[in-house]
């Protein structure tokens, strides 16, 4: 995975630190250990240690990158990574003012992060963690070193600070969408009648990682089946294909589903995917800044209602980024479970929607379009719109 350029110690840190202040402050938070990998790599400007990309144990233990914040001193900042990381360093600075590259597991990056709270005055502090992003054993050893220390949950923190996205990491996604977009329909030119899910798959990873792309997964059904998991199941004529695939460009995530059909797509295909369409044409039309996404919803549902398919239909939204269910929140439990605590808020510039209608046809199969939007002041931008239509095997 390519590491994104990082700001020096002299730039400052290399995100918002006033509204992280903010929303601490609001939290209850003195001071903020972030342990998940996708918060580190944003409080340190993209970065990624590409050793532990893919893996996190090693030895007896696992990886276990923290940044330390203070609230409103920046100028105590600390990262604590893995030995290894020295050369990244080296080569290429952490903004952190102190950075602690000793650690090969848990137990030795939760010291070291106790030191430096030590070292700062906070051992005692109220301490914002990830609980499900922080292994047991450095839990016990932070409460039984750290004593008078409050423990507080950032996650919350942490989602409202990235829910934002800036110039530079919409761009990121952008590109992402646009070449998991060209790889998936690339992958159904290429399918033949006989290919295999196996087979598909299997090409649709080489387009993404000959792209740039960290393939992450793909769901692909062929024909009547709803079963998205991989198998020898050939594609036959008259089919249809639906391939909703994720790609990891420098840290971002795309997420889009297209479809695709084995010879010309009959009068009933055509009007099924138009449903679809209508759906998410209908939350598209909502979407702008200072709209709620209950509004955008609400849209979408009522032409769902009114859809001849919509005993098998099913519309779903989410907010996307680094990881792909972050905020905005704005569905509860469906299907993923969380809270859709942002359903009411006003959308704001800036932030990523996936916008997703998935119809379980009985006889003619997983009918799905899955988009990516990024809202602006008067509307939205989709990205990666192409292919939205019923894209042609075997070409």
């Amino acid at each position: 995975m390519a590491i994104s350029p990082r700001q020096t110690l002299a730039a400052g840190p290399p995100f918002d630190a006033a509204k992280l202040d903010r929303l601490m402050e609001e939290a209850g938070i003195d001071v903020l250990l972030a342990t998940s990998k996708h918060n580190t790599q944003y409080l340190l400007g993209g970065y990624k240690f590409i050793f532990f990309a893919a893996m996190d144990a090693i030895g007896h233990s696992r990886y276990l990158p923290i940044v330390v914040y203070e609230k409103g001193s920046p100028d105590h900042s600390a990262y604590i990574g893995n030995r290894m990381e020295g050369g990244e360093h080296q080569n290429n600075p952490f903004w952190t003012p102190a950075v602690h590259t000793a650690t090969w597991g848990t137990l030795d990056a939760a010291a070291l992060a106790v030191e430096h709270l030590r070292k700062i005055g906070k051992a005692g502090a109220r301490v914002g963690i990830e609980p499900s992003f922080l292994p047991a054993d450095a839990r016990d050893l932070f409460a039984s070193r750290l004593d008078g220390a409050r423990f507080v949950d950032a996650t919350h923190t942490l989602e409202r600070l990235r829910s934002i996205k800036t110039p530079q990491e919409l761009e990121k996604l952008k590109v992402a969408s646009e070449l998991i977009t060209d790889s998936m329909l690339a992958t159904i030119a290429a399918a033949r009648e006989g290919s295999t899910k196996g087979e598909i798959i299997e090409r649709l990873r080489r387009e993404e990682t000959n792209r740039g792309l960290h393939f992450e997964y793909c769901l692909l059904t062929l024909g009547a089946s709803h079963n998205r998991a991989a198998s020898p199941q050939a594609w036959a004529k008259g089919e249809v294909l639906s391939i909703d695939s994720g790609g990891n460009y420098q840290g971002y995530i795309g997420d889009l589903c297209r479809m695709g059909v084995l010879g010309e797509p009959d009068a009933e295909l055509e009007d099924l995917l138009a449903e679809v369409d209508s759906i998410q044409k209908a939350a598209f039309a909502r979407i702008k800044a200072g709209a709620t996404g209950s509004e955008m919803i609400a849209s979408a549902e009522e032409i769902l209602k009114s859809s001849p398919s919509a005993a098998f239909t099913d519309f779903f939204c989410h907010g996307m980024g680094l990881i792909s269910h972050e905020a905005p929140f704005l569905l509860t439990n469906h299907p993923v479970a969380y809270e859709g605590v942002d359903a009411d808020r006003p959308l704001e510039v800036g932030m990523i929607i996936s916008v997703e209608t998935t119809m379980l046809h009985p006889r003619r199969g997983f009918i799905k379009l899955e988009d990516t939007v990024a809202v602006t002041t008067d509307g939205y931008e989709m990205f990666g719109n192409r292919g939205r239509g019923w894209n042609p095997g075997g070409v």
